[in-house]
């Protein structure tokens, strides 16, 4: 409740509207019974009206009167229902959209590493079905929850001024019923958290396979990904089957219970009736309070199983909130960057068993290039993920004679541009994908940064040009074009100091590749480049190279000086020229 009560903050006066909207239907409701009893003991039948003697002098002895009144009443009823869904709705939908912007915002600054320990289809089962759950729950249980509260304490008045022995009989059920109630609420909420995990791994596996849809058709996998689908579909189905099966024993056990209650009213009251010691007017009062009487202790156990549910959403809406952000600092600053930049000492691990990087030590100059080599696994995407402050690190890195630690992540991260061997491009037209990158873009500018990167006569060809849309993750596009939009879109940004291929340039071929080398480096002739390779031909021209084996640098030089020293480069090297 804690929790909740945080979203609630500020809707108060909407809240206590919504609630005195279903007091004065539920007073309008509870008015029909008592127009019911007079009816049929004051008009049809010869007791004294009491209270309601003022019905009498109006209408006399009309049954049309009390119809007219009950409709008046039902109508009146009808609008303050609709003014508690109204405001309740208006609330619950505000409040849900505060949760997810807060998610939202969130996840952009979460940490790179925590990202990468999160399942895409759970973090949208969190934004999405969890959230609605919260929502569901604002908009109708809470505010049902003062409706419920107002009519057992009214109920419960009415009939002791009616037979205060009578009402004893009516309330034996309640205590089992709320003790049930509360069996229930303990039992099912581990339930209901299995279903919703359930839920999100049949979010992540169906995610997985609409991204990654190419590859399934490239190897032919559709028959496993169908049965991959099939499992989690069938642990889903048992998990929830078995949340309905226990919601259904609930609800039937205290439909039995109610009935059981009904039965114990008739027969005690019928009986009274005999004896002449209670009007049959009072009676089928009565037995109508009953039900009003038993429907909150039911819906208290609904809304004990909504709370139930909710309680889980919250906590999984709530540990995404509560993960590690990236924040600014105190002492970070905005420095100037022109694209020095310097290693010394660099170690770093993503757990404490094996470092991934081992005392690294380079400098590069402003406008040079860094070429960088070394087998799968060795560390260089680590490397440059660590420029961009995705990581914390032990040693110095320098940008510009600045500790990057001090450089706020934001300001480090607009000076360098990433381009990466798989590039996420959006569905959108190419135009809007290479121009994401930049606020107000000219078409000019659009041609220039693709003409750069070696695409634009190929996008020329397409059906639409720069219009073309290019589907979701650039489905509709080479290996080799996506990723030379991708340069493109990075190239366009004026304010970029440093830049970095990550094997970027392994999907082109090696004219597209000089090419796209030769375009940058007269475009760019002032920004400090790091290109990742395993292609000695793209890293040949660079100032200075780097061979990176196991973590460390185990090389370091030049293409010319390189290849006359033994060691891992002049391996490659030499297979490499074989191979041509």
């Amino acid at each position: 409740m804690k929790k909740l009560t945080k979203y609630l903050k500020g809707y108060g006066l909407v809240f206590t509207l919504a609630i005195l909207s279903i007091v004065l239907a539920t007073v309008m409701q509870l008015a029909v019974p008592i127009l019911i009893k007079y009816a049929i003991d004051s008009i049809v039948g010869d007791v004294p009206a009491g209270n309601l003697q003022f019905l009498m002098d109006a209408f006399g002895k009309s049954l049309w009167g009390v119809v007219w009144i009950i409709v008046i009443m039902s109508l009146f009823r009808g609008i303050f229902m609709f003014l508690k869904g109204y405001l309740s709705s208006y609330a619950a939908e505000n409040i849900a959209k505060e949760i997810r912007e807060k998610l939202y915002r969130q996840i952009q600054y979460m940490t790179f590493e925590r990202h990468t320990k999160k399942e895409t289809g759970d973090m949208v089962q969190r934004c999405t079905s969890d959230v609605e759950m919260v929502r569901r729950f604002i908009g109708v249980q809470v505010v049902d929850l003062g409706r419920i509260i107002f009519m057992l304490v009214f109920t419960l008045v009415i009939m002791g001024t009616m037979n205060v022995e009578l009402t004893l009989y009516s309330m034996i059920m309640i205590p089992i019923l709320f003790f049930f109630s509360y069996i229930f609420f303990t039992k099912i909420q581990k339930t209901f958290k299995k279903s919703d995990e359930a839920e999100g791994s049949l979010t992540t596996v169906l995610q997985e396979n609409l991204s990654g849809v190419r590859v399934v058709r490239a190897f032919g996998r559709e028959e496993f990904e169908i049965e991959r689908f099939d499992e989690v579909n069938r642990n889903h189905k048992t998990v929830t089957y078995k949340l309905i099966e226990t919601l259904a024993v609930f609800w039937a056990s205290s439909d039995l219970l109610t009935l059981m209650q009904n039965g114990i009213v008739l027969v005690v009251g019928a009986g009274m009736v005999i004896r002449g010691e209670l009007t049959i007017g009072t009676l089928t009062a009565f037995i109508t309070y009953v039900s009003m009487l038993l429907w909150p202790v039911k819906q208290l156990g609904r809304l004990l199983s909504e709370f139930g549910k909710t309680t889980v959403a919250l906590d999984r809406i709530e540990e995404i909130l509560s993960e590690e952000v990236e924040e600014d600092k105190e002492f970070e600053r905005t420095p100037e960057i022109e694209g020095n930049i310097s290693f010394s000492h660099v170690s770093f691990a993503y757990d404490a068993h094996q470092k991934v990087l081992n005392d690294i030590s380079f400098e590069v100059r402003k406008g040079q290039t860094l070429g960088i080599l070394g087998s799968t696994g060795s560390g260089k995407s680590t490397l440059v993920h660590l420029l961009q402050r995705l990581y914390d690190y032990e040693g110095s890195i320098k940008v510009d004679g600045h500790e990057l630690k001090t450089i706020k992540r934001g300001h480090i991260r607009k000076k360098i541009g990433l381009v990466l061997q798989e590039p996420h491009l959006y569905a959108k037209t190419v135009k809007e994908n290479i121009g994401i990158t930049k606020r107000a873009y000219k078409e000019k500018d659009i041609f220039d940064a693709a003409k750069a990167a070696s695409i634009h006569n190929n996008i020329l060809t397409f059906k639409d040009g720069y219009d073309t849309i290019i589907g979701e993750k650039g489905v509709s596009l080479s290996g080799g074009q996506k990723q030379r939009i991708a340069i493109a879109r990075t190239i366009i940004d004026e304010d970029k100091r440093i830049l970095i291929f990550d094997d970027s340039l392994s999907a082109v071929d090696t004219e597209t590749d000089l090419r796209i080398r030769q375009a940058l480096k007269e475009r760019s002739k002032d920004i400090t480049t790091l290109i990742i390779s395993h292609r000695i031909q793209t890293l040949a021209e660079a100032d200075q190279i780097i061979v990176l084996d196991e973590g460390r640098v185990v090389q370091k030089g030049t293409h010319e000086s390189l290849i006359r020293e033994e060691g891992l480069y002049k391996r490659i090297w030499d297979l490499q020229q074989m191979a041509i």
